[in-house]
């Protein structure tokens, strides 16, 4: 059988478990499995596929219907213009997190922290756009932190370090940038997310259980003591939590503070700045 109406084949079974753009996750696969780049797969849809290519591409297939990401299947996610490692380990970057390292690299920094850092993506991104700049990255998990190391490697940062610690219990230092996307899904709305996440990311960076706000107001009670005057800290939130995560971090005496929508017009990054006066 040619590669052709093996793939026709292996559409209609995507559809059939639901994945919602089964002809693109159909075609990556494939190429996956015949060792071909996904840009150069129609010069080579006409011809026979081998046997090892075949029994490749049905267990592609058959952990897809899985509902396992595509991000872990292929080993990478594109983020900010980057290819990064993503394993089931850590979250796979979405494309509304751009919107952080955006706000974060609009002013220049010195020393930075990323709090959750997972594959190291949100650190890398910021560094490789501040050449002059270093970064912490931090996380609960070690085989998450291994991520970001070799992500780091990838991409010739040798700028960034990574130390594990929950939240900022192991955390030295003064920083004039803090960044976090945290987990901030409320527990009662972890049965209804895609199986997508909810079966095969790490649960505890998508929820800290309970109402989805304990990681703020963690990150709110101490981040301000690592924080130096002028510095800034960004956080990522979920569309329905700006006031709550606002009121956090005013009542340790942040102050600019501002939401930044994501592209689909959702408050998507609440930002704050330590005064000047402040120690």
């Amino acid at each position: 059988m040619n590669a052709t109406l093996t793939l026709r084949d292996a559409i209609a079974t995507l559809r059939a478990a639901g994945i919602e753009d089964a002809p693109r996750d159909a075609r990556l696969l494939l190429a996956k499995a015949m060792g071909v780049p996904a840009d150069r797969l129609t010069l080579h849809l006409q011809d026979p596929l081998s046997a090892d290519a075949a029994l490749a591409f049905a267990a592609l297939i058959a952990t897809r219907s899985a509902r396992q990401p595509m991000a872990q299947i292929l080993g990478e996610r594109l983020f900010w213009g980057r290819s990064f490692e993503v394993t089931r380990d850590t979250l796979d970057p979405r494309p509304e997190t751009e919107v952080l390292v955006q706000k974060a690299i609009e002013r220049p920094f010195v020393k930075m922290l990323d709090l959750g850092t997972g594959s190291g993506c949100i650190l890398i991104s910021c560094l490789l756009a501040m050449p002059m700049a270093t970064g912490l990255g931090v996380d609960i998990s070690d085989a998450a932190l291994r991520v970001a190391a070799r992500n780091a490697v990838r991409h010739g940062v040798t700028r960034a370090s990574f130390l594990a610690s929950d939240w900022l219990r192991a955390v030295t230092g003064s920083y004039d940038l803090i960044v976090s996307n945290p987990p901030y899904i409320a527990q009662a709305e972890m049965a209804a997310l895609a199986p997508e996440v909810r079966d095969w990311e790490p649960a505890r960076a998508l929820t800290p259980g309970g109402d989805g706000l304990d990681a703020y107001r963690r990150i709110a009670a101490s981040a301000p003591a690592r924080l130096l005057a002028g510095g800034r800290i960004l956080l990522e939130i979920g569309p329905t939590q700006a006031a709550a995560v606002t009121a956090f971090l005013a009542a340790q005496g942040l102050g600019d503070i501002c939401v930044l929508p994501d592209l689909d017009g959702r408050d998507r990054v609440v930002c704050a700045t330590k005064p000047q006066g402040d120690l």
